[in-house]
C-alpha cells in the first residue's frame, strides 16, 4: 500500500463506501456507478453541483476556462481520487469547474444527502472529507507559489518530483509512473509552453536522471531529480 493513500482511515475502507455494489460480469450498478468515454464531459462550469463522485477506474482532468475561453488544468485525477467535492459547502450551487474523462472512466457517484448520510454514520468519514478539502487548498497554495517563485524549468521539474513521489510505484531504486501525462498537460498545469517541457525532459533524460514514452515515466533517482528543482 502507498504511503499516500489515504483512502483507509480509521478502519475505514472508503472504496467500500462511495462503491457499496459490486461490479460482476461487466454489469454496473447503474444508480450508484457511471462510465464515461474518452472525451466525455462528467460535468461542465455552470451546472448544478449535487453529486460528488470517486473514481473507480481511468483519469479525469479538471480544469476551467479563461480569458478568451482558454484551458486552465487544475489537476489531474486517477482511479481512488474524488471530485466534486465543493458542492458540500453549497449544494445549491453551481460548478466553477469542468471534469473531463481522459480515458474510459468510471466513476462512483454520490448526492450530496448520502455524502452527508455517511459523514453521520462514520466518524471515520468526516476526516476524510477534510483530508480531501485541505489538501486541494494546499496543492493550490503550493503551485502559486511555484508560479511566483519559481521559472518555468523549475516548476517543471517540481512537477515530475511531486508525480513520482505521490503517484509512483518503487521499482528498485528507480520510481515508475504508468498512464505518464503528456507534454501539453504538463505545460498546462505549470503555466509553460509544450515546447518548454519537452526541453526539459529531453535535458532530463540526457543527464540519466529519467526516461519517458507516451505511456510511462521512469525516474532512475528521485534525489538527483529534487536537486534539479532551483
Amino acid at each position: 500500500m502507498k504511503e499516500q493513500s489515504i483512502w483507509f482511515l480509521e478502519n475505514i475502507d472508503v472504496t467500500g463506501l462511495f462503491c457499496p455494489n459490486k461490479i460482476e460480469a461487466g454489469e454496473l450498478d447503474k444508480t450508484t456507478h457511471r462510465e464515461f468515454k474518452k472525451g466525455d464531459y462528467i460535468f461542465l462550469p455552470d451546472e448544478h453541483a449535487d453529486k460528488i463522485y470517486f473514481v473507480f477506474e481511468g483519469r479525469v482532468k479538471i480544469g476551467t476556462y479563461g480569458d478568451e475561453g482558454k484551458e486552465i488544468t487544475k489537476a489531474v485525477l486517477g482511479a481512488g481520487e474524488v471530485f466534486g467535492e465543493l458542492a458540500i459547502i453549497d449544494e445549491n450551487g453551481k460548478r466553477r469547474d469542468f471534469a473531463y474523462a481522459m480515458e474510459k472512466t468510471i466513476t462512483c457517484v454520490l448526492t450530496i444527502q448520502e455524502i452527508k448520510s455517511l459523514m453521520r454514520e462514520y466518524n471515520g468519514f468526516n476526516l476524510f472529507m477534510m483530508q480531501i478539502m485541505g489538501r486541494r487548498v494546499l496543492d493550490m497554495e503550493k503551485r502559486l507559489e511555484s508560479l511566483v517563485f519559481k521559472d518555468s524549468r523549475s516548476r517543471i521539474v517540481e512537477y515530475l518530483y511531486n508525480l513520482g513521489l505521490n503517484k509512483g510505484q518503487r521499482v528498485g531504486y528507480e520510481m515508475l509512473v504508468r498512464k505518464f501525462t503528456t507534454h501539453q498537460e504538463i505545460a498546462n498545469l505549470t503555466a509553460t509552453s509544450r515546447q518548454t517541457v519537452t526541453t526539459v525532459l529531453n535535458e532530463l533524460r540526457n543527464k540519466n536522471v529519467l526516461t519517458f514514452n507516451r505511456k510511462r515515466l521512469l525516474i532512475r533517482d528521485m534525489e538527483l531529480l529534487k536537486g534539479e528543482i532551483v
